[in-house]
């Protein structure tokens, strides 16, 4: 596939076979109330099983230099999606593999757009619903206009498209936003935490069907 897929709030080692080559197997560390939270030693065991071919993610929340450094030394992740603040003192490449998560308004409310840092300093950058208490399965969309005008002014920086996204409707997100990514959390679940294989699959068909129609 050409488009990043993210699995997010994997708690399940048994679903991580279905995380698609090139993709990412996204957990959520340590973000109470969260029913997809997981803690730094049952992440470690979790990252045993994701296949090889897909980058490993912490999601987490304003967390401090040092949270970071332990989730890049000891729990190995390749990436650090961060909901809320940045912290400061981390050195060049700790910064560079920061995902921040960048949050836009929903459809209907009068909101600043958010401010897109500089591509040197984050490769990377997350698009997610604005309000939300917690990261992750909140299943609430931001407004696509919204994104698809971040993503027109920012040409080639990655841009991974979060928030309610489902098979159902993630080609009419990809046709709208024209994202480099997207990432699903709810919208691939049968229960609040528990990840539905079928729906992994359908959503990664889905992107897959929409690529082909637009080679």
């Amino acid at each position: 596939m050409r488009t990043f897929v993210k699995f997010c709030g994997i708690t399940d080692p048994a679903v991580l076979p279905e995380i698609p080559a090139g993709g990412a197997a996204g957990f959520v560390i340590d973000v109470p109330g969260s029913p997809r939270s997981i803690s730094i030693s049952r992440a470690t065991e979790l990252l045993g099983s994701v296949p090889t071919e897909a980058e490993a993610w912490a999601v987490v929340v304003s967390p401090s230099a040092e949270l970071v450094r332990r989730l890049f030394d000891e729990l190995g992740v390749d990436r650090i999606q961060v909901y809320g603040t940045v912290p400061e003192g981390l050195d060049f490449l700790e910064t560079h593999h920061l995902v921040p998560s960048l949050p836009v308004r929903v459809a209907g409310v009068d909101a600043r757009d958010p401010v897109v840092p500089p591509a040197e300093t984050f490769p990377r950058l997350h698009l997610d619903a604005a309000g939300q208490p917690l990261p992750g399965g909140s299943g609430v969309r931001p407004d696509w206009e919204v994104c698809a005008r971040l993503v027109d002014a920012a040409p080639g920086r990655k841009f991974v498209l979060g928030g309610g996204l489902t098979p159902e409707n993630v080609a009419d997100a990809l046709a709208t936003v024209r994202p480099w990514g997207v990432d699903v959390s709810s919208g691939i679940e049968q229960a609040p935490g528990v990840k539905d294989p079928a729906k992994m699959r359908a959503f990664v068909a889905a992107v897959t069907e929409y690529e082909s129609s637009h080679a």
